[in-house]
């Protein structure tokens, strides 16, 4: 049937992405809008390519050793997709396709020109563009040509970068099928691109255009730099104006040719600045169709703008929904969390019910507005400066949105700006037992919550954990002795930091002096897997099974060996107190170290290779006897100082102070992921009853709703197969992005600079959080179950959060791309004596695996050696 094969571009719209690939869907809905202007065509449908497949000999074979490739494996995957092009395009167009195809181009004519455009069912959609992976082919005339064109279109489904972006991104080959677009030439006086939303910065309220003489082709494969217009409110608010020397034209014989371009006009524009607006105008009515920002190639001719494509821009991070249409500013939630990646639904849905602060959800992220402290001037100062202390990029992103002076803020609701009410903690006694009382109340609830949660299913579950566990979560949270304990600790470092380089000119004295404090359940859970390794070294036979363990049962295998028992029941003791922990922990998706007790084992080996016995007890009297040390130095320095006694008397004081509290730090986040493992145990217990059910196929597929949707299911019994489908494609384009620091409700994502020149050349800058000085040789790793350290190693990685605290014991510094002065990988290193360098730009990416490096980690700044 003809209808199967080709269809006119006018007939098609979105919803037949699986019938004309994402291209032709595209700009058959373009062609729907009133007033754009799209060149005339038809589609040869994917039942076209699906029959060439099927008739393409040991296609099956080939797709099947396609599928079991690598993604880095960049030599078989040229070798074998090369292959696959070459049968497609070798294998005879059916006499039927072939005349169905010649008969879409008699009514124009059969030697009109052509352009033959790929367009796969997986292209050009909002989560993944596919831009520039299949082929176009431009000015093709004659039914023979426009049919060899087809077929490498067809193929083009298969080049090595289409075929690895699919590996990596989880797309299945057979299921991605080719159409191709077979559209009347345009002969454009200009051509280019338009972007409705800046795609450096993000920002939606300006439109970038790239504009040059001729065909767009030359624009798209760089053979010219285009002109670039910035439009903002119907103007034209910046424009760069390029030599254009080359450009390419149609041939009258077909195909195209790269020509030069008269001297006399390469430094002319190639749009007016009225063209420039009316395009932009054009772009805002595509763009208000598809509801996102538009990537669109267009074509000038004779002053009538037609459009030839347009796509998502997939590359943008999405902004928080907000209905008012004021101004907003953003902060990103995972960079105080030291967790960045993509979180599923239910972590991100969980993680809000149970916070302090609302939270709002994009790109798979969370963030706080800020616009209310930010509006005010004071309100502003105080943030700024609070900002500066934890985080100077932060800081300076902010103050880079305010110096334009063209974002505007006011509060929200009409609320007041600065500061919270309250003001800030009222002071505490210097007194442990404050400590040791808030630890208790802590477990007693945790305790309580298990022996709650134990007797609750089904709805009443989850009525039970809306209406009163997550109430006692935020109390305990809440409870003001908790802030004033952790701001005492923090109050005292910043005083002794302060204080001791104004009286001793000495730089972050408070690292040395808060060795091995009391109290921090972090650094007691790095060096309590010490001690799991002392009692796992004697004994040969178990060291041997732990080498080869792959899977998460091992525990149970452990007694078969000698002194396996013994290793058995210290792991599990480990796991009793810290198996909730996990990388990513504010996640409730994330699997814990109790559910995959496999990921200790590389570290618990590393520990018996590199440690001799007893070393947690020696590590932690080492910290403690050089805090003394440096405390009794400081006091000698101090009382020989004009009114030193008095300063040796507040210093020693503020000490102390700090080394009472400064431990509970990281107490609370414990607890709260101790909680949160508990609602999880809960949580999947429900998502297994509808397992067996018959309602979902896998009870993880749970990960993917909200905890108000796993509350519908439960209660309806029913699950919407579509929209975890739809979510996990979300989460998988999520992945890819990354959330900037701050992000502004026009979108605009604000990365901030560091602004010193007191570092050496080439030096990577950072914030200085621990310090010291240590050259040694940079391990980058992203993924800690991957890690593989050496004494002396300098750990390198994107963030860290309390689940890499066992790494510290093994390495002598710590570069990270994410953290502050109080977030977890500076609080440790301090605890822990390691040079640190935190909010480091691209570290992952500019320090290569392997590399010497030196850490500075009083001054920020991290040099590399050749």
């Amino acid at each position: 049937m003809i209808e199967q094969y080709v269809v006119d571009l006018r007939e098609v719209d979105e919803t037949q992405v699986a019938v004309v690939g994402g291209k032709a869907a595209h700009l058959g809905a373009l062609s729907r809008i009133e007033g754009i202007r799209v060149p005339a065509g038809f589609c040869v449908t994917t039942a076209a390519f699906r029959q060439i497949m099927a008739e393409a000999p040991s296609m099956d074979d080939r797709l099947d050793r396609l599928s079991r490739l690598k993604s880095d494996d960049r030599e078989a995957i040229r070798t074998l997709s090369a292959e696959i092009r070459r049968t497609i395009e070798g294998t005879v167009v059916p006499g039927d396709l072939a005349a169905v195809i010649a008969g879409a181009l008699a009514g124009p004519g059969e030697q009109a020109a052509y352009a033959v455009r790929s367009s796969a069912t997986a292209e050009d959609m909002p989560t993944a563009s596919f831009a520039g992976q299949q082929d176009t082919y431009l000015n093709v005339m004659g039914p023979a040509a426009i049919l060899e064109h087809v077929s490498r279109c067809w193929a083009s489904l298969f080049t090595e970068r289409a075929v690895t972006y699919r590996l990596r991104n989880g797309f299945d080959h057979r299921k991605v099928h080719m159409a191709v677009v077979v559209q009347r030439m345009v002969f454009p006086d200009a051509a280019g691109i338009l972007f409705t939303a800046d795609p450096v910065t993000g920002d939606r309220k300006v439109a970038t255009v790239d504009a040059g003489f001729g065909l767009g082709e030359a624009l798209v494969s760089g053979l010219v730099n285009p002109d670039v217009y910035k439009v903002r409110d119907g103007e034209v608010v910046a424009r760069a104006v390029a030599a254009k020397q080359r450009a390419l034209h149609a041939l009258p014989a077909g195909g195209t040719q790269e020509v030069a371009i008269d001297p006399r006009r390469q430094d002319q524009p190639a749009l007016t600045d009225a063209q420039v607006v009316r395009l932009v105008r054009l772009g805002r009515r595509i763009e208000a169709h598809f509801a996102r920002p538009q990537d669109i190639e267009w074509c000038l001719v004779d002053d009538d703008f037609q459009i030839v494509q347009s796509r998502p821009i997939t590359t943008l991070f999405p902004v928080p929904a907000a209905r008012d249409g004021e101004n907003r500013v953003y902060l990103s939630v995972g960079h105080q969390q030291m967790m960045t990646d993509a979180m599923k639904p239910l972590g991100s849905s969980m993680w809000r019910l149970t916070a302090m602060t609302p939270m709002y959800e994009a790109g798979g992220r969370l963030f706080v507005d800020a616009t209310r402290q930010l509006a005010s001037p004071a309100g502003r100062a105080a943030f700024l400066r609070m900002a500066g202390r934890s985080d100077p990029l932060t800081k300076d992103a902010l103050e880079t949105l305010f110096d334009r002076h063209d974002f505007v803020l006011t509060p929200p609701d009409g609320a007041p700006g600065g500061p919270p009410a309250g003001g800030a903690p009222a002071p505490i006694a210097t007194d442990p037992a404050i400590v040791t009382e808030l630890v208790e109340r802590s477990q007693a609830s945790i305790d309580a919550l298990r022996r709650d949660v134990r007797a609750k299913t089904g709805p009443a579950l989850f009525d039970y954990l809306l209406l009163k566990a997550f109430p006692e979560h935020k109390r305990m949270v809440g409870d003001p002795l908790n802030m004033q304990v952790i701001m005492a600790g923090m109050e005292a470092t910043w005083w002794l930091n302060d204080r001791l380089e104004e009286w001793l000119d000495e730089r972050n004295a408070a690292d040395t002096l808060t060795l091995s404090a009391p109290g921090n359940v972090t650094s007691e859970m790095g060096l309590a897997l010490l001690d799991v390794a002392d009692v796992i070294r004697p004994h040969p036979e178990v060291v041997a099974f732990l080498r080869g363990v792959q899977d998460d049962g091992f525990l149970d295998e452990l007694p078969k060996f000698s002194g396996g028992t013994e290793a058995r029941d210290a792991i599990e003791a480990y796991l009793d107190r810290y198996g909730m922990r996990c990388v990513g922990e504010i996640d409730i998706t994330r699997p814990r170290w109790r559910e995959r007790p496999s990921t200790l084992v590389p570290l618990i080996l590393d520990h018996v290779r590199n440690f001799e016995p007893g070393a947690a007890g020696r590590r932690f009297e080492e910290g403690r006897q050089a805090a003394r040390n440096k405390t009794r130095e400081v006091l000698e320095r101090l009382r020989a100082l004009p009114d030193g006694e008095r300063k040796a008397e507040e210093t020693e004081r503020m000490i102390e102070r700090v080394r009472t509290f400064i431990g509970y730090r990281e107490y609370p986040k414990y607890g709260i992921i101790s909680r949160y493992f508990v609602y999880k145990q809960a949580l999947l217990e429900e998502a297994e009853r509808l397992v067996r059910a018959g309602v979902l196929p896998e009870k993880e597929d749970i990960f993917f709703l909200t905890f108000q949707e796993f509350h519908d299911a439960v209660r309806s019994n029913q699950v919407d197969d579509e929209l975890i489908r739809r979510r996990k494609d979300e989460f998988r384009a999520h992945q890819a992005l990354t959330p900037p620091r701050v992000l502004t409700s026009d979108g605009e994502a604000i990365t901030g600079a560091y602004r010193r020149d007191d570092v050496p050349a080439g030096a990577l800058i950072g914030l200085p959080v621990s310090a010291g000085t240590v050259e040694g040789r940079a391990r980058v790793i992203l993924d800690m179950a991957e890690a593989d350290l050496e004494p002396g190693d300098i750990l390198v990685t994107s963030h860290t959060d309390p689940s890499w605290t066992p790494l510290f014991v093994a390495i002598a510094g710590l570069v990270t791309e994410v953290g502050g002065q109080m977030t977890h990988g500076a609080v440790i290193a301090r605890e822990y004596g390691l040079p640190a360098v935190v909010s480091v730009l691209d570290a992952t990416r500019l320090i290569t695996d392997g590399q010497r490096i030196r850490v500075h980690g009083s001054d920020g700044y991290v040099e590399l050696l050749p």
